[in-house]
């Protein structure tokens, strides 16, 4: 029997949780504002403690691996506690590495965030397509085959992004964020509930002329709170395609620790925030 989808889960885990995203992005900063250690040590409780607030209120949670990989093997360690326990809580896991690659290194990108045999793996990555779309085909055939998904990026809002991503295809009439929009489409045609091929689009870029209603998966929203967008920039970016976009949000939420119930609290607060607002 094939493993329920990811777009399938998903869909599940939003009708019951609300379509918020928090990321547990263990900044330096945060750790000096909860009063910790910038250490293995420090690390391990803000991430804990993240899991112990989120994992069971939030549909979506969402580690940025490099602070983790930064404390080396130990804070690899950390991450994959993360991911255990996060799921384990009843949480979706995506697991924020933005890897992109060739050939059989990424096929080994693949099996260490795709693979059941995996300790880092989780129930979704994202990927950076900036080698072209049909470079991420390991991660894109692994997960399919594990009931995984995979977020592409399309349009950051980061400024060094848009002389790649608005740049005109040569003799096409579209941008490289619209042609990564139209291959994601084209892998979620005919995917019931939701196709499992998300795509990373900034909260906070405004209006782009981008066209999402073909794609029939997941859009991730980074930006809300901290970054400065709101649910009503959400309207601006995806115009009428809402249903399925995941507000995501970080040092808005993790910014009120490191009590767990402020942090819970916190979330909470957001989600309802999001929900009202998407509903306007």
């Amino acid at each position: 029997m094939s493993p329920r989808s990811f777009g399938a889960r998903l869909v599940t885990a939003v009708s019951e949780r609300g379509p918020l995203c928090v990321g547990v992005d263990p900044h330096p900063a945060l750790l000096e504002s909860w009063g910790l250690a910038q250490d293995i040590g420090g690390l391990e409780r803000f991430a804990l403690t993240a899991v112990e607030a989120l994992a069971g209120t939030v549909s979506v949670i969402k580690p940025q691996s490099a602070f983790f990989e930064a404390h080396g093997s130990r804070g690899v360690a950390v991450l994959e506690r993360v991911i255990a326990e996060s799921r384990q809580a009843g949480a979706l896991v995506l697991l924020d590495v933005k890897r992109g690659d060739i050939g059989s290194t990424m096929s080994a990108y693949a099996k260490a965030y795709l693979d059941d045999s995996s300790p880092l793996a989780a129930d979704a990555v994202t990927l950076s397509p900036f080698l072209g779309f049909g470079s991420l085909e390991p991660a894109l055939s692994l997960a399919e085959r594990t009931g995984r998904g995979v977020f592409v990026l399309a349009r950051t809002s980061n400024s060094e992004a848009l002389a790649v991503q608005t740049a005109a295809l040569d003799g096409e009439d579209r941008s490289v964020a619209q042609a990564m929009i139209d291959e994601a489409a084209a892998r979620n045609s005919g995917a019931d509930p939701l196709g499992s091929v998300g795509l990373v689009v900034g909260a906070t870029v405004g209006r782009t002329g981008l066209d999402f209603s073909q794609v029939n998966g997941p859009l991730l929203a980074p930006g809300i709170g901290a970054q400065g967008a709101t649910g009503a920039d959400l309207r601006t970016v995806f115009g009428d395609q809402l249903a399925h976009v995941l507000p995501t949000t970080s040092r808005d939420v993790l910014r009120h620790g490191p009590g767990v119930s402020e942090v819970r609290s916190a979330a909470l607060r957001a989600s309802e925030a999001i929900a009202a607002s998407l509903r306007v």
